[in-house]
């Protein structure tokens, strides 16, 4: 039962059935779309870099262990980028993005290229604030950034290598317990979704956290030899997460002080201590209220107590990606600036 012999008879519908290809002369206007709809938002604008892409993917795994597999699948995406000048020798930058499987389930174009130059806009007259401990919210298409190094400490090869601040803790709570993740790679038209791994392994439904208690580590079978433990999969398909019952701006609301970060510039999380320091930018919230962009600034801490200092998950996973993360709340968490 460890690897794929075609036993799923599941329809995972990677593959867009009403899609016959676009011609190039589409694909630009498509791009130039996107461009326009991001150069209406504003004169400030200087430049704006646009993109669609799309693809039809055929796989064919064979293994000498006699596994043999193949998988056929399409991606459709776009994006924006935005530089705006706010006529005072200051710049800022940001940018949107969409990919599905399937055409039909992308947003509008335009859409696309009002969202990236609304959220440069935004961000004109950022700074430093002061030092000190704020409530922290992470956006949800950032907030891969701060569950990225969970994951990596749980593979296979950080626990051989005794590189893991989460070995040994098999069972026991490692997030507060609002925390539950589930993998679930059989997701219609997800956007890591699969039968089997690149090994040929079979996929399967799992736990990963459940209510802050680790549940499955992530094992591939040169670790799992290596280990000489049984092997799950060596990283994740599509990870979903239980969302909260409250969107962006609930969460802003019930925050007297902290800071929405919508962007990490850099820094660095060790895997062995799970210690971590990111570059930020976002906004300052006072008395949920969003008072002010800040940029420049750091966050600092230790991956074990970040986690168990989650207070609430959004109710706004995002839809671009293998994570459905939602936006995330974290308390009393160390910020430097001025």
């Amino acid at each position: 039962t460890k690897y794929y012999a075609g036993r799923e008879k599941r329809d995972l519908k990677l593959l867009d059935p009403g899609y016959d290809g676009l011609d190039t002369a589409e694909r630009v206007r498509r791009a130039k779309a996107i461009e326009g709809a991001a150069r209406a938002e504003s004169g400030k604008i200087i430049s704006v870099e646009a993109r669609w892409s799309d693809s039809v993917v055929r796989t064919v795994k064979v293994r000498s262990n006699g596994f043999e597999g193949e998988e056929d699948g399409t991606y459709f995406s776009m994006s924006a980028g935005v530089t705006v000048s706010d006529g005072k020798g200051g710049r800022t930058e940001d940018f949107a993005f969409a990919w599905k499987r399937h055409l039909k389930e992308l947003p509008d174009l335009a859409s696309i290229g009002r969202e990236a130059a609304q959220r440069a806009l935004r961000k004109m007259g950022q700074s430093k604030i002061a030092s000190g401990r704020y409530d922290l919210l992470v956006e949800n298409r950032s907030a891969g950034r701060v569950f990225g190094p969970l994951v990596s400490a749980m593979t296979g090869r950080a626990l051989q290598q005794k590189s893991s601040f989460l070995e040994g803790l098999m069972g026991k709570t490692i997030a507060a317990g609002a925390l539950t993740v589930v993998e679930d790679p059989f997701i219609v038209a997800g956007a890591g979704s699969r039968l089997f791994d690149g090994e040929g392994m079979t996929a399967h439904k799992r736990a990963v956290i459940d209510k802050g208690m680790l549940r499955t580590y992530y094992i591939n079978s040169y670790y799992s030899r290596k280990l000489g433990v049984e092997p799950t999969t060596g990283w994740p398909s599509n990870l979903v997460f239980d969302a909260g019952n409250m969107d962006l701006p609930g969460l802003v609301k019930g925050i007297s002080k902290g800071i929405l970060v919508t962007n990490f510039i850099g820094g660095s999380s060790n895997e062995t201590t799970g210690d971590y320091s990111f570059g930020i930018m976002g906004f300052y919230i006072d008395q949920g209220e969003i008072r002010r962009p800040v940029n420049e600034m750091n966050i600092s801490g230790n991956l074990k107590e970040l986690w168990r200092d989650l207070v609430a998950l959004g109710n706004d996973p995002y839809p671009y990606g293998e994570w459905r993360i939602p936006t995330l709340q974290f308390r009393n968490v160390q910020f430097s600036g001025l």
